[in-house]
């Protein structure tokens, strides 16, 4: 979104409210994303070039505008703050929204409409992904919506494809070789900015399930981070291990079971 915030925009975003936390929580990600804000002590006589008001939920009916978002009634304060934007663009329809999966445990997301990036998120959990993209899918109405996802992670990446393709929507499946950004760039931040690459790149199209068969090296990996995690003590079984890789088990969770499978029972 940051790309259509150019410096003559007329409009741009305001900030009210009494909630000092929610405050210091929009003016640090503002700044942080380098948007423009104004500041606002009161919202008796709101000046013309602010376009859209950042508030709170308690505070959402004392604002007479019908550009108004309550921030602490979103997941977080970069999701209000990114429809603060699409506000301020004024667009209700995009003639191509892509939409870029970055695959893995905790998958990254983002949302480029009419070549502006809209939105970049991180997801939980690939079993989460299809509920944040129909969430997308409300937000972001387009003539042509289509969901890339890059190549990588296989199994996890089949996990979350399979869960799409109820949607209806497109789908292609992206090298994402040249994605990945610096290793300078924090963790979640890279899967965010690879999703974004990936959203650009063209691929090849998925025309139905695909299979969640685990190779040998998948297994062998999250064997190794059982192991890893229980400071070498104990990896959990190849079994378990195709059950964190199909999604059944977390592996914190597998984790758990097999380390109470393995103390012994006392007579």
């Amino acid at each position: 979104m940051e790309k259509c915030l150019g410096k003559d925009r007329m409009k741009t975003i305001g900030v009210f409210t009494k909630d000092f936390s929610l405050y210091y929580d929009l003016i640090k990600v503002l700044r942080k994303r380098k948007i423009p804000y104004v500041s606002l002590s009161s919202v008796d006589h709101i000046p013309s070039r602010i376009g859209v008001i950042l508030t709170s939920n308690n505070e959402l009916h004392d604002i007479k505008s019908q550009k108004v978002i309550a921030a602490d009634a979103y997941d977080t304060v970069d999701h209000a703050l990114d429809l603060a934007l699409q506000m301020l663009i004024g667009k209700d329809l995009y003639s191509k929204v892509f939409i870029g999966i970055d695959p893995g445990d905790q998958p990254g997301v983002a949302i480029v409409g009419d070549d502006i990036i809209l939105q970049k998120i991180n997801v939980e959990t690939p079993e989460k992904v299809v509920t944040v993209i129909k969430r997308i899918l409300r937000e972001y109405p387009a003539l042509e919506t289509l969901i890339r996802i890059g190549h990588g992670s296989v199994i996890t990446r089949n996990r979350i494809i399979n869960s799409l393709i109820i949607l209806k929507i497109p789908i292609e499946i992206v090298d994402e070789t040249k994605t990945t950004p610096s290793q300078q760039v924090r963790r979640h931040e890279r899967d965010s900015e690879a999703a974004a690459a990936i959203a650009l790149l063209t691929g090849g199209k998925v025309q139905k399930q695909l299979p969640l068969e685990p190779t040998k090296g998948e297994i062998r990996n999250i064997q190794e981070r059982s192991r890893k995690l229980t400071d070498g003590k104990f990896s959990i079984s190849e079994k378990t291990a195709i059950e964190v890789l199909k999604g059944k088990l977390s592996l914190k969770k597998a984790i758990d079971l097999e380390k109470n499978r393995k103390i012994p029972k006392r007579l």
